[in-house]
């Protein structure tokens, strides 16, 4: 590639997160603390420390977020180092069955877990049946418990980010630096706190940056639990009158301050020291079998967490299937008419056919706008490109919340972008949403630049080659494998979007398949059953993306999810 046309890469990878990434942030900031009249005013973001309720929201926002991302480590911590440092049986499915988790967004397994532990749910039929509990007074579990009920989807949901950053941070530490510690009389915990912990601090840090950010802001679990007083609920509230209410505006801006201040203290508190380490192949090291009980411990340990995270799964499974499910501990009946309404609904068949198109034409600019970076980063000695590096993958730092209500004040009447406001049509928008949001992904998988050999292009030049036929003949075949891992992450979870599907689908013609579960489950009759229905059809989808991406990049697969 040369100079000019990397220069020209830069250049519009900077309009292109200039007018989509920092526009619409600016919007939002703009409408929080200027007034209709454009005078600079604090009145608003005053208003919410101020207002009781918006500070309560905020108050449980952070709370979610400190007890979501505690309880991620609490779960990935020791199933990284387990993996790590032990052979055990089936330890490979068990690794595999560590994913599943991300094969669903919270919201949608909300739908099940409402289903065991919901007044009549399976949870209290059970202890009925038990004689545990007395059935004129079934125990509202969600009602009384609503916030952990939050975390815990919140935690079963993410942990698999935070353990593949801490798998790939565990696989970079020397042994030899352990092992000089044990020659030194520091063994077991204190070895692991002393030596073994600051070492895959970044890794732990990088991952629960993106635990935090993404609880702090989350919307679909808080909306399917009904739980209102938090902030990201309040700001989806709020859009219905975006054009003549500041608060939204207010709230956003305090989130994303809080959002910025939070990862800057945790950047300068744990993800700054680094530790020069030998390659790990210069000493021995590497998984070992334990003994009876330590290899009977990590299996038990990794499918009973397993078992928990597919908890919520298998109740949207089983609502799907069932004829009807209520006061009984499992459904009544059985049918696969749900599965077929869910592919042949006049609800639902067009929001599959949204999804697949704004997924697609996401994935599409994301694989160009990926692969100009990576090769300007990677290939280029162009001044400035880390910047350029760092910039496309902060979309992974900006909450998907913030961004979603960015687009939405942006593209309002009167607007620069008023032609692509989503109340008209919503393609253009969403597209930009979903490619903008999973653009790291890519970018971060076409860095398999760095894996090959520099020289078999400089040969292609040297035989008379042009740039682009270089990169299209020898170049991109070398990292079509990574490329496509990359590309499938970003189709699927471009497929199951939430924050911006809620926010920018407004018309049922429009609604991708995320925001037709959410109306569908809003319906009496049979609408939680389709809605369960349409979930596993996602889950499906999205499980066999995520296993080949896995299969592809194997533990490298933690790299794409690092800020």
């Amino acid at each position: 590639m040369s100079k000019k046309l990397s220069i020209f890469v830069y250049a519009l990878t900077g309009l292109f997160f200039f007018f989509f990434f920092a526009w619409p942030i600016g919007s939002t900031l703009r409408g929080a603390f200027f007034t209709t009249e454009g005078t600079f005013t604090l009145a608003y973001i005053s208003e919410v420390f101020l207002n009781p309720i918006y500070l309560e929201g905020l108050r449980n926002a952070f709370l979610l977020a400190v007890a979501s991302t505690t309880l991620t480590i609490f779960i990935a911590l020791p199933l990284a180092f387990l993996s790590d440092r032990f052979l055990f049986p089936g330890k490979s499915i068990l690794s595999a069955f560590v994913l599943i988790p991300m094969i669903l967004p919270p919201f949608v397994g909300a739908i099940g877990v409402k289903q065991i532990l919901g007044q009549q749910g399976s949870l209290n039929a059970l202890l009925e049946s038990l004689g545990l509990m007395n059935p004129d007074i079934p125990v509202d579990w969600l009602g009384q418990s609503r916030f952990w009920g939050i975390v815990v989807m919140n935690g079963l949901h993410l942990y698999p980010i935070l353990y593949l950053n801490v798998v790939a941070a565990l696989a970079n530490v020397d042994p030899a630096m352990e092992e000089a510690a044990e020659n030194l009389g520091c063994t077991g915990l204190r070895k692991f706190w002393k030596i073994t912990l600051p070492l895959i601090m970044p890794g732990l840090f990088a991952g629960g940056t993106i635990v935090f950010i993404w609880s702090f802001t989350e919307l679909g679990v808080p909306l399917m639990f009904e739980y209102t007083r938090v902030t990201s609920v309040q700001i989806f509230a709020g859009i219905k009158d975006i054009g003549g209410n500041p608060f939204p505006f207010a709230l956003v801006a305090v989130m994303l301050v809080s959002t910025i201040i939070l990862y800057a203290g945790g950047k300068f508190l744990f993800g700054r020291n680094s530790h020069a380490m030998m390659a790990k192949a210069t000493s021995q090291g590497g998984p070992r079998q334990g003994g009876p009980l330590i290899t009977t411990f990590c299996t038990t340990f990794f499918i009973l967490v397993t078992f928990l995270a597919i908890l919520p799964h298998i109740g949207v499974v089983l609502v799907a299937f069932s004829k009807d499910w209520y006061g009984t501990i499992l459904p009544t009946g059985w049918t696969l008419e749900h599965f077929q309404a869910a592919l042949g609904h006049d609800f639902t068949l067009p929001s599959i056919k949204n999804s697949l198109k704004y997924a697609s034409l996401a994935t599409l600019v994301d694989v160009v706008l990926g692969i100009a970076i990576a090769y300007v980063v990677v290939r280029t000695k162009l001044p400035g490109r880390q910047i350029l590096d760092a910039i496309a993958m902060l979309p992974l730092a900006v909450p998907g919340l913030v961004l979603a209500f960015g687009y939405l004040s942006m593209t309002q009447d009167g607007k620069l972008f008023s032609a692509l406001n989503p109340v008209n049509d919503p393609l253009i928008i969403l597209v930009i949403a979903y490619s903008v949001r999973r653009l790291p992904y890519v970018v971060r998988a076409a860095a398999g630049f760095q894996q090959t050999s520099v020289t078999l292009e400089e040969a292609a030049h040297n035989l008379g080659c042009p740039p682009l036929k270089t990169l299209r003949k020898i170049t991109l075949p070398l990292i079509a494998a990574n490329l496509m891992a990359g590309g499938l992450l970003a189709f699927s979870f471009a497929m199951l979007e939430v924050s911006d599907s809620l926010i920018l689908a407004q018309r049922q013609q429009d609604y991708p398949i995320t925001k037709a579960i959410y109306e569908l489950y809003q319906l009496l009759g049979e609408g939680r059953f389709i809605a369960s229905a349409l979930g596993v059809w996602a889950m499906c989808f999205l499980g066999v993306c995520i296993i080949g991406a896995s299969l592809i990049l194997g533990k490298k697969l933690g790299a794409i999810f690092r800020v």
